[in-house]
């Protein structure tokens, strides 16, 4: 039976991460290799400077201390007997839209996937706790088995958000690009019991490029969104703009 390596940046106890589990275990034999605690918003980082442990769980479920990334490369050159055919990462409790992608580690555990040539998925539940992540394991689990009987572009992962609605309102799928998500008053001044200030990043009222084919427009709209993200992150066009104007 075909493996699938199943990860996330919420840890290995999120209940996102199970659902997933459950929804692709029916597509190949599913192993979780996730981090032993909440790592999110890491982005792509990757653990060098200290030594990383493995510890097995139960059957086929791995917890790193480490990050998302680190789980990835661990469970595909230590943990996993062969290749995996196919990488899901989440169910995130939240969103990843926009330039949220930067950050997370969601989106990144399936860009390292793509790196080692694993058609991989990254799965997020917009909306507010409490989350039902039921609707969205439907969806992971369908998309999951349409790419491994499709494939993927090469060098493309597919970062697929998926709206907090009931299935019978959800609209369809749109393919969209990434849009642009930012955040004002990210940064909350806060003082300790001595008057020193430190600081908590988070909250902040986000604004959203409205565009109609868009990542959060179409989840705004009901709709599942499925983005498909390249690697290159080169701008092509900028490399001819720049040769004709810039001289040395």
């Amino acid at each position: 039976m075909p493996y699938v390596l199943v990860t996330n940046d919420d840890g290995v106890q999120a209940p996102g991460l199970r659902a997933l589990f459950d929804a692709v275990r029916h597509l190949g034999r599913a192993v979780i290799v996730a981090p032993e605690q909440d790592r999110s918003a890491v982005s792509h980082a990757l653990t060098m400077n200290r030594p990383l442990r493995a510890r097995l769980l139960a059957e086929d479920i791995h917890a790193i201390d480490g990050t998302p990334t680190d789980c990835v490369t661990i469970g595909m050159n230590k943990l996993l007997p062969e290749r995996p055919v196919l990488l899901v990462s989440g169910i995130n409790p939240g969103g990843n839209l926009g330039d949220d992608i930067s950050y997370s580690g969601t989106v990144s555990a399936a860009i390292e996937g793509t790196m080692y040539g694993i058609p991989s998925l990254a799965f997020s539940l917009v909306g507010e706790a409490p989350h039902d992540f039921t609707v969205a394991a439907g969806v992971a689990w369908r998309l999951a088995a349409l790419a491994l009987e499709f494939g993927l572009p090469p060098a493309t992962l597919l970062n697929v958000n998926v709206p907090p609605l009931p299935a019978g309102e959800i609209r369809g799928l749109r393919f969209t690009r990434q849009g642009r998500r930012a955040y004002r008053n990210a940064i909350q001044d806060v003082q300790d019991p001595w008057g020193r200030p430190h600081y908590w990043i988070g909250g902040g009222q986000p604004y959203w490029d409205a565009g109609e084919d868009t990542d959060a427009e179409a989840v705004r709209q009901g709709y599942i969104s499925v983005t498909p993200i390249q690697l290159d992150l080169t701008n092509h066009a900028g490399i001819r703009d720049l040769a004709e104007r810039w001289r040395m």
